[in-house]
């Protein structure tokens, strides 16, 4: 959106931000809208879905419960006379098995049935061959997204670069953009032929045309929302795309996982982002006038989401934040019979151990053990990683000698973290693994490495080799961990605004699944504790 003139002012009503703006932009050369109209849209978006088409097992979102609150806003937009479109920020690939192994077959059929108008390509599309991909497209039956990932031999858009919809008299542009870091995020053994180019460099083209085309301009984005832009090691993100690029009404964004529960406003473009697998709903409304939207109103909706409090009798309970929604019939009946095949289909072997991986319990969070190496290992080698760090509490059960099952695998890892990693200094590094060593043995932060050996004096990390060299201090290194105790849990140092973290994406049972597919069978010889750590 390009300004001439711009008041803004901020309210709370009933906990809902409020903004009201006056502006001048750039529409089309001969607008259909009638003057002095006011036409209300409303934009609704979820992003980096990540296979939970079905609810945890604590009744938390889920698409059949979104399928009903989506519904109702509907329902509630039309009655007003207005218009809506939802909008996906890409990441539908890669999270449960129950999803992982039909292909996302549910996920996308849910969102058929959720009806909705577009989404961006997110750098998990790629996790799979572009057959499976593309069966994907024709199973949702919307628009896949993305204006900067080519096909290398035509030099076109592999799927469409934007649509534009029509919502009353308003053309509405939607274009998408896919992060570049998604050439280095993405199966490099799936992303021969296509060519992934700078999405602000060729936003910087393909805008000013749509300016000239459509009454609205919104991009829907797989790139991050980095504050301030401050997007470290990872490609630039949503901030410095509205920075660099003027007219841009909304930015409905992905990739980076956080939720932003008011827009950031960037050079007069609003950027939404709705965390992650469907936990929120997020909803804009806008009043359009006279070429300018006059007014805005955003929230993010939890899905069931539940907090934990204290009852009458002291026992810990979890409540709803707000009114439980219910869960659509219709969505359910189309669900069930995948998540019942996914069940079954867990039971499947996938590799074969001839040792016993220790887990329990007062072992784990007490002493290195084979199982602690196995996790901390596989994580290091999904994201190459120098070293991986495992907390003991994240470890809830053995994994017994012989056949391995996905079943198996998701007893040891049940809370579905994700894979992490961070670029530090050879200082950072020593203040981390300092913290880290010095969890307390016995409890859940006690913490399993593997790349790594160190001797602990007080609370300092000394004599510190990094697969068997002594650290460098002109050198980076990269530590792969699960994103819980990134973001400050069992009381790590919190990195998650580190400007190098990276959050994979890949569930850490999915990452175990694998390395044991790929390594099986098991040899004890290549887990077995090595004393490297000394506390």
């Amino acid at each position: 959106m390009k300004f001439t003139k711009r008041i803004t002012m901020h309210l709370a009503i009933a906990g809902v931000a409020l903004s009201v703006t006056a502006c001048s932009m750039m529409g089309p050369q001969q607008p259909d809208w009638q003057e002095d109209k006011e036409y209300r849209v409303t934009i609704l978006h979820t992003n980096d879905h990540h296979g939970r088409f079905w609810q945890n097992r604590n009744g938390e979102y889920g698409m059949a419960a979104r399928k009903t609150l989506i519904d109702n806003i509907r329902e509630e937009v039309a009655l007003d006379n207005g218009n809506s479109l939802l909008l996906s920020g890409g990441d539908i690939n890669t999270g449960v098995p129950e999803s992982d192994l039909q292909d996302a077959e549910p996920d996308f059929r849910g969102m058929k049935m959720l009806k909705y108008d577009a989404m961006a390509l997110g750098n998990h599309e790629f996790d799979n061959p572009l057959s499976v991909l593309k069966k994907q497209q024709e199973w949702a039956g919307f628009p896949f997204l993305s204006a900067n990932i080519l096909d290398e031999k035509t030099g076109k858009p592999l799927f469409d670069a934007y649509k534009i919809f029509q919502a009353d008299d308003l053309k509405v542009a939607v274009v998408g953009f896919t992060t570049d870091d998604t050439i280095k995020l993405g199966n490099p053994e799936f992303l021969d032929g296509i060519k992934i180019e700078s999405p602000i460099e060729v936003a910087k083209t393909l805008i000013p045309k749509l300016r000239k085309q459509a009454d609205l301009v919104i991009a829907v984005t797989h790139m991050g929302h980095y504050k301030n832009g401050e997007h470290g090691g990872n490609a630039p993100g949503d901030v410095a795309l509205a920075r660099a690029v003027p007219g841009i009404d909304v930015v409905v964004g992905g990739h980076s996982q956080n939720p932003l529960f008011e827009p950031d406003e960037q050079n007069g473009t609003l950027i939404l982002q709705a965390h992650e697998w469907g936990k929120y709903v997020g909803r804009l409304d806008f009043i359009y006038k006279n070429g300018d939207i006059v007014a805005s109103e955003y929230r993010l909706i939890p899905v069931n989401l539940k907090k934990k409090i204290k009852d009458a009798e002291g026992n810990s309970v979890r409540v709803f934040l707000e009114d439980e929604i219910a869960q659509d019939p219709a969505m359910l009946e189309m669900l069930t019979p995948f998540q019942e095949k996914g069940q079954t289909e867990l039971n499947v072997e996938i590799g074969f151990s001839d040792v016993d991986f220790v887990g329990e319990r007062s072992i784990v969070r007490s002493e290195e053990t084979n199982l602690g190496n196995l996790i901390a290992i596989a994580m290091k080698d999904k994201v190459n990683a120098d070293i991986g760090i495992m907390n003991s509490g994240g470890i809830r059960d053995n994994l017994e000698k012989g056949v391995v099952t996905y079943k198996s695998v998701l007893k040891v890892q049940p809370f579905g973290n994700m894979v992490s990693y961070v670029d530090f200094t050879a200082a950072e590094l020593t203040d981390y693994l300092s913290a880290a060593a010095a969890k307390q043995a016995g409890t859940g932060a006690f913490a399993q490495f593997d790349g790594v050996s160190l001797t602990l004096v007080g609370d300092t990390a000394t004599n510190i080799m990094v697969n068997g060299e002594a650290l460098d201090a002109n050198q980076t290194y990269r530590i792969a961990l699960n994103n819980y105790t990134a973001s400050g849990g069992d009381g790590y140092p919190k990195i998650v605004d580190h400007p190098n973290y990276v959050n994979s994406g890949y569930v850490d049972a999915d990452v175990m699944v694998e390395y044991i597919q790929n390594h099986s069978p098991l040899k004890a010889a290549d887990f077995a504790p090595t004393g490297d750590v000394i506390r």
